[in-house]
């Protein structure tokens, strides 16, 4: 198979997967050289998108809808034998055809972002939930082929709960900068169950009603960790650990906010470099 991309379209995506990335590129440091080189494609296929759309700039809306139909573009000819101009998509499109991956989840992903540009508010967590595959659990289907893992219902369900519960963990840790982008992720019909409205967000406070909100949205966020830890247990061993401590890092995010008392409008809570390497240590030990 003819091969597309070069050392330093590699290089790129690895730079883009340490500077934004920083929790899942600790943990991708775990997986098998060659592997690090495809979780590094695959972030930086979804990074440069997600930044066209989180972090514009000068660019306007219909700018943003352009570069996203023009990168679909090339990562559908990219598929079918033409190379792609984006360093990025040179690098993902020759992982694409050399795990086999389906080209149905970049696809979604490409969706979601599309998404962004038109939807800033999700009724119920089923809406929700309908962004998240795109957004997330395509991404855990990505990285099931990627690492070569068996298309099993089962394993490839908790893949998709990993994703929900890592990007629900992103939508509460960021409620304060996805308002500055007038963004909610969070479903309005759960801010009514605690007596709150989008009002209330954009005042960011910290009330009691927002405390029960967010032990609720943790709580959730929660459950769909331990759906996905048996598929985890089951993945190869080589594999397994940098796994584990992406989940375990990321969980622990949720840990942070409550330490901080649940206000996430005043700093962004991270895991630090301490704990990541206390984290790995205790993980690569573990069978």
């Amino acid at each position: 198979m003819k091969t597309y991309a070069t050392a330093e379209d590699y290089r790129i995506c690895a730079s883009l997967h340490r500077k934004h990335g920083t929790t899942y590129f600790f943990s991708s440091r775990l997986f098998p050289r060659e592997l690090q080189r495809r979780v590094d494609a695959v972030y930086g296929f979804v990074r440069v998108a997600d930044e066209w759309v989180d972090n514009p700039g000068e660019l306007t809306l219909d700018m943003r809808g352009a570069l996203l139909e023009d990168y679909e573009r090339q990562f559908e000819r990219g598929i079918e034998g033409e190379i792609p101009q984006q360093p990025v998509l040179r690098a993902f499109c020759d992982v694409v055809r050399e795990v086999g991956m389906d080209p149905e989840e970049p696809r979604l992903f490409l969706s979601a972002m599309s998404m962004d540009l038109s939807v800033d508010r999700y009724p119920t967590y089923p809406d929700l939930q309908g962004y998240m595959r795109g957004s997330a659990a395509a991404v855990g289907q990505m990285m099931c082929d990627v690492m070569g893992v068996d298309r099993d219902p089962d394993l490839r369900q908790c893949a998709m709960a990993l994703g929900d519960a890592m990007q629900l963990t992103n939508f509460l840790r960021d409620i304060g900068e996805d308002l500055e982008r007038g963004r909610i992720y969070l479903p309005l019909e759960d801010l009514h169950r605690f007596g709150l409205n989008e009002r209330d967000l954009f005042q960011r406070e910290v009330t009691p009603g927002f405390v029960r909100m967010m032990q609720f949205e943790i709580n959730r966020a929660r459950a769909l960790y331990q759906e996905s830890d048996p598929g985890i247990a089951e993945l190869p061993r080589s594999m397994r650990k940098a796994v584990r401590a992406a989940r375990v890092l990321y969980a622990a995010i949720l840990d942070r906010i409550e330490d901080h008392e649940y206000d996430v409008f005043r700093r962004r809570v991270r895991t630090s470099r301490l704990t990541k390497l206390a984290t790995a240590a205790r993980i690569v030990v573990l069978p």
